[in-house]
């Protein structure tokens, strides 16, 4: 039996008066009745007629399904801006492959998309300026002299002749990626900063959370939305939510995790930072107080990060932290596993450490707050789960420990504390048995240098074999004996 709208049942063999009523409906209607029924069946016999392409690559075609959400004009912005990025890398890709048939094919489908970008945008956003619009039309014109120039090398044989009309196609793909380039960071420039006026403008605790997760999550799509939060001084805008205590802890922490993501090293925005050193204090000093009042894991973990990518950000961070007595918070959270539980917080920790340990003054305070042996026992970290993150973290921790004490070893104090605490112990077997450091040339070399540092002033802690190996070559030779080794299951 098969249902029927209106919960009426079709035997499989019909009456002759059901028949003739059946053949008098309207055959479109009842297609349209029975449409949900067939679904299935529709989408099989489309997926069974659908034609194979010669071309190997044609089911790669990007096809934008379920576009952004109505008056998302970020989100409009980012997928369409993603779309058109990947298509003008693969025309740049078939064009070095003389793939003419495929490069006219994309170039028309280009210009669509480029077309529905600009429309789209233009309806969902506010208005459109001067600019923008100048940018617009220049973008059309060379998507359509791009589709033209293509059409035509079509229709060439010559190969001398195509020759030249690959450097004009090359030389139209590349000013159309400009013109692209310069729309698309013009448009998100816009939206972001509208982003951030509405976090200043807001009086409401839940407008403030949710749009500040809105701009963290923008950071998740790489450097360029970083430098654009940068420069529009989204910055500054977080730095009133972090110095503001009436501010939930939620929404504090997700402000911190923004400044991380902008103020990383690995992004090359640092140069729209200049602004950020008027309320670098506050900041640091809010962070610090969120580390302090953490209570949990992830908001330590949160502001710790944007603490440690801003010391790489500025020596006067390092300063700054001193002051606010850092290191005491910093060592003593450590010993709290409601805030510290993870090799990822303790790679923010030492990282920050590692920084600090620059000035001089920080030697007095490492060994005031029993810094050293916490060190130590950073040099001992070990993953739990085993999965490449968390052991490329156990790495970095490790590494940070040993370049830390090895900074920190220029004072003769701390240098005697390690000693004391068979740090040399420990960097040798770490130097000598590749399973210890997960076979980490990094976090080797990090070590050679520590043990080299504590040898110089107290080369009685050593055996003449380790001395003779791990301290006397010249650093190289050390660490080619040392990655060579082969552990022994005697």
């Amino acid at each position: 039996m098969m249902a029927l709208p209106g919960g009426c049942h079709l035997d499989s063999i019909t009456l002759p008066g059901q028949r003739l009523h059946l053949m008098q409906v309207d055959s479109v209607q009842r297609w349209m009745e029975d449409l949900k029924l067939m679904t299935e069946c529709e989408c099989m016999c489309v997926l069974q007629a659908k034609p194979i392409s010669l071309e190997e690559d044609a089911q790669g075609d990007l096809i934008l399904a379920g576009g952004p959400s109505p008056g998302d004009p970020l989100q409009l912005l980012l997928k369409r801006g993603w779309v058109i990025s990947t298509e003008l890398r693969r025309i740049g890709q078939k064009l070095a492959q003389d793939r003419w048939a495929r490069v006219h094919s994309m170039s028309v489908r280009l210009t669509c998309h480029a077309r529905s970008m600009v429309s789209e945008y233009s309806t969902v956003s506010r208005s459109s300026s001067q600019e923008m619009g100048q940018i617009e039309k220049l973008l059309m014109e060379k998507c359509s002299e791009l589709s033209a120039v293509t059409e035509r090398c079509l229709q060439v044989e010559n190969e001398h002749v195509l020759k030249s009309m690959k450097a004009c196609v090359s030389e139209t793909l590349s000013t159309l990626g400009q013109h692209f380039g310069q729309l698309l960071e013009l448009a998100l420039t816009r939206e972001v900063q509208a982003l951030v006026r509405k976090i200043d403008a807001s009086d409401n605790i839940y407008t403030t959370e949710s749009t500040t997760g809105n701009l963290f999550s923008l950071t998740q799509e790489g450097a360029p939305l970083c430098r654009i939060i940068a420069k529009v001084d989204g910055v500054l805008c977080l730095a009133n939510i972090l110095t503001d205590d009436s501010h939930s802890e939620a929404t504090r922490a997700e402000a911190a995790a923004v400044v991380a993501q902008v103020t990383s090293p690995h992004l090359p925005v640092t140069q729209h930072l200049s602004s950020f050193l008027e309320s670098m204090e506050e900041i640091v000093t809010a962070l610090v107080k969120l580390c302090q009042e953490a209570s949990s894991g992830e908001v330590f973990l949160l502001a710790s990060a944007a603490l440690a990518n801003i010391t790489f950000f500025d020596t006067m961070a390092c300063e700054m932290l001193l002051q606010l007595n850092a290191i005491r918070v910093l060592l003593e959270a450590c010993s709290d596993k409601q805030r510290v539980d993870t090799p990822y917080t303790r790679d923010q920790i030492v990282t920050i450490l590692a920084n600090m340990s620059v000035l001089e003054q920080c030697a007095s305070d490492i060994i005031q707050e029993n810094g050293v042996q916490l060190i130590m026992g950073m040099l001992s970290e070990k993953p739990r789960s085993g999965t490449p993150a968390e052991v490329a973290a156990c790495e970095r921790v490790q590494q940070k420990a040993a370049v830390t004490l090895a900074r920190l070893s220029r004072d003769p104090d701390v240098a005697r504390e390690a000693v004391r605490l068979s740090c040399m112990s420990r960097l040798i077997e770490l130097c000598r048995s590749p399973s210890e450091r997960n076979s980490s040339d990094a976090v080797l070399v990090a070590c050679l240098a520590a043990l080299r540092r504590l040898a110089g002033v107290c080369p009685e802690g050593l055996q003449d074999s380790d001395f003779q190996q791990l301290v006397q070559p010249r650093l190289v030779d050390s660490f080619l004996l040392c990655s060579n080794m082969e552990e022994s299951f005697v």
